[in-house]
């Protein structure tokens, strides 16, 4: 690595791994000691293959490296896809001592994972980040899954990785609509429980738009850090760590309703928190300063304040009625007691909820 790399650890017992952060790893950064077999099976896509195939197969000197090559796109992120990479593990033969390698976005990283977790009831798995949301988010605390056409990563296995390297040089080659749906996730980890993080990305949100390498980096580590800290504690999201879907259960609401792939993750979930912002005014929860707080950093930051054209109260309904963080039957929200605190709750009035979604859904 080089000397303005920095390492943070994801702490987990036996299961405890690092996540490698810098300009320059992809290509130079040998991950071979991660490898416990001789063979690896490089996961990614038709637009980062061209890009770091070549760079991520250096990584791993003398093991032998296959790939498969997956359509992009969130409308990919299905059985059938993920039944092509059991395919190319298969027809090249590769056994329980083999290790998955994600190259990619979020949902490279999520599909890969998730085979590595059933393939042969489960091999070692390592993350190579190549978006702003998969390195601040997706790659770091073992989520894997598919979606299903009646919700968002409803199938899927918790298996951490044994490596996370993130490279932030490959930031320069996304599209830029994908640097707001990354600051998305980035905001979130302010808003939850650091408030510090939330001043800092208030006054340096300008930079993250305009892609400055310092405040990109000091982004991803803090955010990395603060992942880090929740999965360590709450591994399985048994407690805590289901704050780390603020928004998420309306944003993924969105992004089933346009259809995956029409609104990126990043973008539903900044609208989403905005509406989890606005419903906590209502409670009581926030004033009405806090509330425009949340609304002007989102803004700022690029992404969305509203549900999406001709979406109704009774499509978010009936969508997150089936959100993953729901018990026995009751809807589940995370929200916001403050900025920079978030609470778990199910015990909200019903009627406050839909006057919200009436609010964003009546917006043009």
């Amino acid at each position: 690595m080089s000397e303005a790399s920095r390492e943070l650890r994801v702490n987990l017992g036996e299961r405890s791994y690092p996540i490698l952060i810098g300009q320059g790893l992809l290509g130079t950064t040998d991950l071979s000691p991660y490898v416990r077999g001789e063979r690896v099976m490089i996961v990614t896509n038709t637009v980062v293959a061209p890009l770091y195939l070549e760079q991520a197969t250096l990584c791993f000197p003398g093991k032998i490296v296959d790939s498969v090559i997956l359509p992009d796109g969130e409308q990919h992120k299905d059985w059938q896809t993920l039944n092509r990479i059991f395919d190319a593990l298969l027809e090249q033969r590769h056994s329980r001592h083999t290790t998955v390698v994600a190259l990619g976005g979020g949902v490279v990283g999520d599909m890969a994972g998730f085979a590595a977790a059933t393939y042969q009831r489960g091999v070692q798995f390592i993350q190579i980040p190549t978006t702003l949301l998969s390195q601040v988010d997706s790659s770091v605390g073992g989520k894997t899954g598919i979606n299903h056409p009646l919700g968002k990563n409803m199938v899927g296995a918790f298996h951490q990785p044994q490596v996370v390297l993130i490279d932030t040089d490959t930031l320069a080659t996304l599209p830029p609509r994908e640097i707001p749906a990354g600051l998305a996730e980035v905001i979130k980890y302010g808003l939850i429980r650091d408030l510090p993080f939330l001043e800092w990305l208030e006054s340096n949100i300008a930079a993250l738009t305009e892609l400055d390498t310092a405040a990109l980096s000091e982004a991803i580590l803090r955010s990395c850090t603060c992942k880090a800290e929740v999965v360590a504690i709450d591994e399985h999201e048994g407690g805590l760590r289901a704050i780390l879907n603020l928004g998420h259960t309306f944003g993924h609401a969105m992004e089933t309703f346009a259809g995956y792939g029409q609104w990126l993750h990043g973008e539903a979930v900044g609208a989403g928190m905005v509406m989890a912002a606005d419903l906590s005014h209502r409670l009581g929860l926030i004033n009405q300063e806090s509330l425009e707080r949340v609304r002007y950093l989102i803004k700022r930051a690029g992404l969305p304040d509203r549900a999406p054209g001709g979406m109704r109260p009774d499509d978010f309904l009936e969508r997150m009625a089936v959100d993953k963080k729901n018990v026995d039957g009751h809807l589940r929200l995370i929200l916001l007691r403050a900025p920079g605190e978030a609470v778990i709750t199910s015990d909200f009035d019903h009627a406050l909820l839909v006057d919200t979604l009436n609010a964003f859904c009546g917006k043009s």
